[in-house]
């Protein structure tokens, strides 16, 4: 069966003719009958003539409904199969929704055309009852005129015209009735259509739609990206074109009545179908107005950004043959509340976008009608009265983009805007944290239809790790995420709990102002503060580490002492500060040098982003000697070689190159270095538990890392201090050891 119709399908693009083309068709459907042993209650020859008189002119038809007819019978079997195969009730829900959409397509696209032949055929009879209508009028202007004949003339005539004027009045009047059932049918048909079209499109608009902007908003927060709007813009620009047809469609239908007015409902279902399909072209030209490409959430004052709206129908709908311009206004929240509403806002808006206007441009390629917004910059902002304790940082604005579209040549003319996620305006980078944990919090926790940008105040906490897990996997650029251990880290400094127990959090919740409103207990930072100083610690600094395993990180002091208590000496660990936003510290077990046989863990001072910047995690491990496994029992070359910074050549030019290293001077064992006479030391403090010393630093001959502030600039004064310990610590003038060198 699916070779003939494979074969059908060619001989329309093959030199056949048409009629050769149909001799072939109709010898294929008997076929098709003997093989399937179709019962047949009429004549073979009867059906034969049926089909040629369905087809005769549309024999691609013919093709599309044999194909239909494939499809189905594939699905039908698919489903039985599936039923019976654990694997095949398995099937990717994503496969089944998608094909559930493209058989409903399919469902729309024969119902469009059946309601186009009905309106062909309705149009033919219609032209015919006019004709026959004409001819009642000249019957009746022919007895007319027998006034003025003789009466032996107008008794021989009047019989028959009066005869022919009846059968032609009995005639109209069938006909009539005939034409209001087929108008009023046609309208059922276009109403079922459209029910169906309204049902595709809230699957579409309500659902798919609606799902990608979940997905674009969570990736906002580093979820996965939202993916693509090619399936979306497919579907889309489907509908838009069935529902154009099904419009045409009803208009011609309405002209029809116009031009031959019959008594009957017909002309008030015409109006509700018209204003019903109306409102479905409506919903998609405003619904498919997106932002394809978001704006920046945290948005900085005097700064360029970017971003792109799309039209989903713009290609279809032919609105670029008058490119519509769009502009972008930022607003505030109340003015999102307003719009939303439809009160009047009277075109307010809460700051000044420079670069605010852009041009929709159709690509032939993509198919797909955009403006890119590539170089606004918001001048100023204009902030509105807080509330309580809500800081800057915790006010919401967002970009409204809006256009004007006209379709069909200016037939419809569709008002559309569009509103970006919400937007946190900052005029410093100190802001940078607060502002990025309100929108962290917006877009993990905002519902579906929300007032905006209304949130909850409080959420459990394993919804709340689910969020900050997402968004550490994205700054830190890692696979590994944040394990159940980490989370009950968490737990416990989110809610001072010394339970080890992730059960115990499961239903525990956490509130908006103990996320980033209030300090910690004994600290000066909340929750958030130190949770991203640890992220921009680790993006920065630590990435290959965290990576490889080689940082534990979330773990506090006490829990560290009782790891490596049960180690031998020399193992240690790296853990994130508690006390130290953007801090990391070395926990070792060693011999207690006050007391004989006794054993303690230490900590050294913890390590910053300026440190690193200085000198790396690797380097600083490579320097201390008494530092021998990572825990549990690595050997720290094997962990950390590959991460060391080679060593230097000779000196050139007749000038030494002084190197950073860092000693810690209870745990120093030095390795000589034979180029150098003297070995001295600047002393890095080192301690049992409670107690820190400030950095200092050893310098050896060589230099091998730059004097570079975090943004890689030369720092003059760090330079300038390394300079003076060089000349202190050496002991020596600094003329007698360099000035036979000077240039």
């Amino acid at each position: 069966m699916r070779t003939l119709v494979k074969f059908f399908s060619q001989c329309f693009y093959s030199s056949l003719g048409i009629k050769k083309t149909m001799r072939w068709i109709f010898l294929g459907i008997y076929l098709i009958m003997e093989l399937q042993k179709c019962p047949l209650s009429l004549n073979t020859a009867h059906v034969l003539l049926l089909f040629q008189s369905t087809y005769d002119r549309c024999p691609l038809e013919l093709v599309r409904c044999i194909k239909h007819i494939l499809y189905t019978e594939q699905r039908l079997v698919r489903e039985a199969t599936n039923s019976s195969s654990p694997v095949g009730g398995m099937m990717d829900s994503m496969s089944q929704k998608y094909q559930q959409i493209n058989q409903a397509f399919e469902e729309l696209r024969l119902l469009t055309q059946d309601t186009e032949n009905d309106l062909r055929k309705l149009q033919h009879n219609q032209e015919y009852f006019i004709i026959q209508y004409q001819e009642s009028l000249r019957i009746q202007a022919q007895l007319s005129s027998l006034a003025t004949l003789p009466p032996a003339d107008r008794q021989l005539r009047e019989p028959a015209l009066l005869s022919k004027r009846a059968t032609v009045e009995a005639w109209l009047t069938r006909e009539a009735n005939t034409l209001q059932k087929y108008r009023l049918d046609l309208a059922e048909k276009h109403q079922k259509t459209l029910q169906l079209l309204r049902k595709q499109q809230t699957i579409i608009l309500d659902d798919e739609l609606i799902q990608w902007k979940r997905r674009q908003q969570l990736a906002g927060n580093g979820g996965p990206p939202e993916g693509g709007l090619d399936i979306l813009q497919s579907w889309c620009e489907k509908l838009a074109e069935t529902i154009w047809q099904n419009r045409q469609q009803i208009r011609r239908a309405e002209h029809l009545r116009q031009q031959l007015p019959i008594p009957g409902p017909i002309e008030e279902l015409l109006n509700e179908l018209n204003s019903t399909i109306t409102d479905i072209i409506s919903a998609l030209v405003t619904s498919t107005f997106i932002i394809e490409k978001q704006p920046p959430q945290v948005l900085k004052t005097q700064t360029k950004f970017a971003a792109t709206v799309r039209l989903l129908v713009g290609g279809k709908l032919n609105v670029h043959m008058n490119p519509p311009q769009v502009k972008a206004t930022i607003i505030s929240e109340q003015q999102a509340k307003a719009l939303l509403k439809n009160e009047n806002t009277r075109n307010d808006s809460s700051g000044e976008i420079l670069n605010n206007n852009c041009v929709m441009e159709y690509h032939q390629t993509t198919g797909t009608l955009s403006a890119h917004f590539r170089n606004m910059s918001l001048k100023r902002i204009k902030r509105s009265d807080r509330r309580g304790a809500e800081s800057v940082t915790e006010e919401k604005f967002t970009i409204l983009f809006e256009s004007q579209f006209s379709v069909g040549g200016n037939e419809l003319v569709f008002q559309v805007k569009t509103l970006s996620l919400p937007v946190v305006v900052i005029v410093h980078g100190s802001q940078d944290n607060n502002a990025t944990a309100t929108v962290l919090w917006d877009n993990a926790f905002a519902e579906p239809g929300r007032v905006p940008f209304l949130v909850p105040d409080k959420v459990l906490w394993p919804q709340l790790c689910d969020a900050i897990n997402i968004k550490y996997k994205a700054e830190v650029q890692s696979n590994r995420g944040l394990s159940e251990e980490n989370l009950v880290f968490l737990a416990q400094k989110a809610f001072s709990s010394s339970s080890n127990n992730p059960e115990d959090y499961r239903n525990m919740t956490m509130t908006w102002s103990q996320f980033n409103r209030e300090s910690l207990p004994g600290r000066n930072f909340t929750f958030w503060q130190w949770f991203d100083g640890v992220m921009e610690l680790t993006k920065k600094h630590l990435k290959p580490h965290w990576n490889d395993g080689a940082i534990l990180g979330f773990v506090n002091k006490q829990q560290a002492q009782d790891m490596l208590m049960s180690k031998p000496n020399g193992t240690f660990l790296l853990r994130f500060s508690d006390s130290e936003i953007g801090g990391i510290t070395i926990a070792w077990v060693a011999e207690n040098p006050n007391k004989a046989g006794e054993r303690m863990v230490w900590n050294l001072m913890p390590y910053t982003t300026k440190d690193f910047s200085i000198r790396s995690l690797a380097d600083r491990i490579s320097d201390l000697n008494h530092l021998l496994f990572l825990y549990p029992d690595r050997p720290k070359d094997e962990v950390f070689s590959k991460y060391y910074t080679p060593p230097l050549s000779k000196a050139v030019d007749g000038y030494v190159k002084p190197q950073i290293k860092q000693v810690v001077p209870e745990f120093t064992t030095a390795n000589p270095d034979p180029t150098s006479g003297n070995q001295t030391y600047m002393d890095h403090g080192a301690s049992p538990a409670p107690v820190s010393h400030p950095h200092t630093y050893g310098i050896y001959p060589p230099m091998s890392d730059s004097m570079l502030d975090a943004d890689g600039d030369f720092d003059l004064d760090d330079t300038m201090d390394v300079a003076r310990h060089v000349e202190e610590l050496l002991r020596r003038p600094v003329e007698s050891q360099w000035g036979g060198q000077q240039s």
